[in-house]
């Protein structure tokens, strides 16, 4: 962006030290949109301040942040809620200049293998071995478990990168699979897990009037891979003395899993230093309470 009159007056009162004055500025400065970040940047280099820097690189976050609250907004008011596709604006959450073609790649790479695997005579348990067998086995893919000291296991860039995700990140990615390959299985809300059910092929969760479980073959662990049994489930119920009820056997929407993402992500950043990342995640996640 051509710097005007206006911007390097604005610059200029950027290391002002009444905070009432460098807010003035900062929301004038990203009412310029994205496009003068080059331009903060150039200031960044050029600026022997750490202070000033700071204040710069705080700028150009709430110019990211103001870019993706509008994208997630569109995603949300779409006609189709593409997982991965929010999976990924959460990961520009923390990466804004995140490069999407090396993840849709690895993604690509992750279908093909399962679906040379894959043949119209396999059960839906066959199914689910083939994906397992190449997630976590031959893709070697790692299941950790919940930690929210390390932020990257919830971005799906990194989980890819490093190919080691929580339950949460792991069932994205094994939800993606089949949805791409045309398999009826969704994560579903059973309590602290992340578990995707098998469904039957004609299940459809807007037509089906009886108990969504009559319709689940088995269930698979999303940090794992494992298949489980409906006794596995049932124990799991009476372990953690919850009654099962129908809720918990429907498909969780792709809002409602990107919403608990964002929620989930917002845990790791509880420092004074980063808190005000938390208050944007959750901001985020209420965007999506429809």
């Amino acid at each position: 962006m051509q710097e005007t009159r206006e911007i390097n007056a604005l610059f200029t009162l950027i290391d002002d030290p009444d905070e009432e004055v460098y807010s003035t500025v900062s929301e004038k400065l990203v009412a310029y949109g994205k496009n003068i970040i080059p331009n903060l940047e150039h200031l960044w280099e050029t600026t022997l301040s750490e202070e000033v820097q700071e204040r710069i690189e705080m700028i150009i976050h709430h110019l990211h942040f103001t870019d993706l609250f509008d994208d997630l907004v569109e995603w949300r008011d779409s006609s189709y809620h593409d997982l991965l596709f929010g999976a990924l604006l959460v990961s520009k959450f923390q990466y804004p200049d995140l490069p999407t073609t090396p993840v849709l790649q690895d993604i690509e790479k992750i279908r093909r293998n399962v679906w040379l695997e894959l043949n119209s005579f396999l059960t839906p348990l066959e199914q689910a071995n083939v994906l397992s067998s190449i997630i976590y086995n031959y893709y070697n893919l790692k299941g950790v478990e919940v930690n929210y000291e390390h932020a990257d296991d919830f971005f799906i860039n990194k989980v890819l990168e490093s190919k080691k995700g929580n339950a949460l990140t792991n069932g994205i990615l094994y939800q993606v699979m089949c949805d791409q390959l045309d398999i009826n299985a969704k994560i579903i809300k059973i309590p602290k897990q992340c578990i995707i059910a098998f469904y039957h092929s004609d299940y459809d969760q807007a037509t089906h009037m009886g108990h969504p479980q009559d319709k689940i073959h088995f269930y698979v662990d999303a940090t794992t891979g494992q298949a489980f049994s409906h006794k596995d489930v049932e124990n799991y119920f009476e372990k953690i003395a919850v009654a099962a009820s129908p809720a918990h056997f429907k498909p969780q929407s792709p809002v409602c899993i990107i919403q608990t993402l964002l929620k989930e992500a917002a845990k790791c950043f509880n420092l004074p230093s980063n808190k005000y990342k938390q208050k944007e995640l959750l901001q985020l996640a209420g965007l999506l309470d429809i």
